[in-house]
């Protein structure tokens, strides 16, 4: 293979590349790197190039904890996994560069679908094995923005139609912004439902973080519905590379018995279509029968809207030191502890 590496991409060589790939979304954008840079962590970003074209990319971030050092690779890498030569070549140059990182695992979880053949292709060719925890969403549930909005609404179940017609009779409005200093209000109202529902909640940092690096690019809007000048409910709305990502919402006290949370959704859903997206995706949705799962609590609202459900591979670790297994063991203990 004549593969050029690159290592040091602008930001418009990297973002270029990520177009070539219909399944790229925005965990391998530039912008997510620039979240975790902005955090204090280090980002290497690897784009594989044959004869100038993009075949393959891998952004790579570094996590720094107590119970061991490693690289977690959300989204991706990106490439084409049915490439026997390529998919070793790139994760050969994977585990050179989480090496030099001094790390003790490398932790991945690619945009394809979850296949017996797959799992056994990362298991021999890599030496993966499935991951004690999660990385990113791995069973999601997605909208096909093709359809006309007659559609989308006869697609969705009798309550979420009239929830949402509910909510435009009731006068209740929605408003988006991109200002990184509402998230200050989003960070304390998702304090106060997780006290409520016993999760732990990212820091203020975290999503401050995040929605920042994204609006600086208009990727990323904030859904608010109000009715008679009270928050109801927010989502947190991610729009790239032709998909829109529902990643984050939240819900008051007075949403309990009026539809906000319904207006938000069937807001963004409109904005994806009008920003040319193919896709609106739910992200995280529970097993079936899984009533503890994390998203348990969010399935039913979430697939009352149809889509379809989408499985990629599950998170898979790539050990690379005997500290490894300290490291699973532990984080199998916790992952029980907190419900994850």
């Amino acid at each position: 293979m004549n593969i050029t590496i690159i290592t040091d991409a602008t930001k418009e060589q990297w973002e270029n590349a990520v177009a070539h790939f219909a399944e790229a979304n925005f965990l391998q954008s530039w912008n997510w790197g620039v979240f975790h840079h902005n955090l204090g962590k280090t980002v290497v970003r690897l784009l594989f190039l044959e004869q100038e074209k993009p075949v393959a990319l891998a952004q790579l971030v570094v996590e720094k904890a107590k119970r061991g050092n490693y690289v977690t690779i959300a989204g991706g890498p990106i490439m084409d996994w049915s490439n026997q030569e390529l998919f070793e070549y790139v994760f050969t140059q994977i585990k050179i560069t989480a090496q030099e990182q001094k790390v003790d695992f490398i932790r991945f979880r690619p945009q394809e679908m979850n296949t017996p053949e797959l799992q056994e292709k990362v298991i021999s060719v890599v030496g993966a094995r499935l991951s004690p925890m999660h990385l990113t969403a791995d069973l999601t549930l997605q909208l096909d923005l093709s359809l006309s909005n007659d559609a989308l609404l006869a697609q969705m179940r009798k309550n979420h139609r009239s929830s949402i017609r509910k909510a435009q009779s009731l006068g209740i409005i929605v408003e988006k912004t991109s200002n990184p200093e509402e998230i200050k209000a989003f960070y304390d109202n998702q304090v106060a439902l997780a006290k409520h529902h016993g999760f732990v909640p990212f820091s203020y940092e975290f999503l401050h973080e995040q929605f920042k690096a994204f609006a600086q690019d208009d990727q990323v809007v904030l859904f608010h519905s109000y009715y008679e000048g009270k928050l109801l409910a927010s989502a947190f709305v991610i729009f790239y590379n032709k998909e829109a990502v529902y990643h984050y919402g939240i819900s008051t006290d007075e949403n309990a018995k009026l539809p906000g949370s319904y207006a938000c959704q069937w807001a963004a859903i409109l904005e994806a279509k009008a920003r040319g997206c193919l896709r609106y995706n739910f992200w995280g949705i529970a097993p079936e029968g899984a009533v503890n799962h994390r998203f348990a609590g969010v399935t039913m609202f979430k697939t009352g809207f149809g889509g379809t459900p989408v499985e990629y591979l599950h998170a898979q670790d790539v050990p690379l030191s005997a500290k490894y297994t300290v490291t699973a063991a532990f984080e199998l203990l916790r992952k029980k502890m907190r419900r994850l």
